[in-house]
């Protein structure tokens, strides 16, 4: 892929999120990237978090924010599977509306809800263990 094509495709996925979650955006993070305690290549998604207010930062890369860092804000890391799983723990009915979303909303190809399962299972065995069962 070309870099204008992959810029091109970066460009695109950033309106979507904009104009699916416009209060996601945050900017006024930026003075505070430089007193994040966490790896540095991830400080700036500290930074985000503590001025958005955020809870829970949701990474693979649990390593690059440890409790350390976290504690003095109030936020936690965890994998997505950590989060998944505590959301169903928290409310398995509104997941499982969730799912069932997606499932009608995908159209090329379409799936369903066990489809798209199987293929969270790759990456969130423990959450789509936890739903199955």
């Amino acid at each position: 892929m070309t870099l204008a094509k992959s810029e091109t495709l970066a460009n695109k996925r950033i309106e979507a999120m904009k104009a699916a979650v416009p209060e996601a955006l945050v900017t006024q993070h930026i003075p505070l990237i430089s007193a994040m305690t966490n790896d540095p290549k991830d400080r700036h998604v500290l930074a985000a978090a503590v001025v958005s207010g955020a809870q829970v930062i949701v990474t693979n890369n649990l390593a690059d924010f440890p409790p350390v860092s976290l504690t003095p804000f109030a936020i936690e890391a965890q994998s997505p599977d950590q989060f998944l799983s505590d959301l169903l723990a928290l409310d398995r009915e509104l997941v499982g509306e969730i799912l069932a979303q997606q499932a009608t909303a995908l159209r090329n190809p379409p799936k369903t809800v066990e489809e798209i399962l199987d293929e969270l299972a790759r990456i969130v065995p423990e959450f789509v263990a936890r739903y199955r069962a």
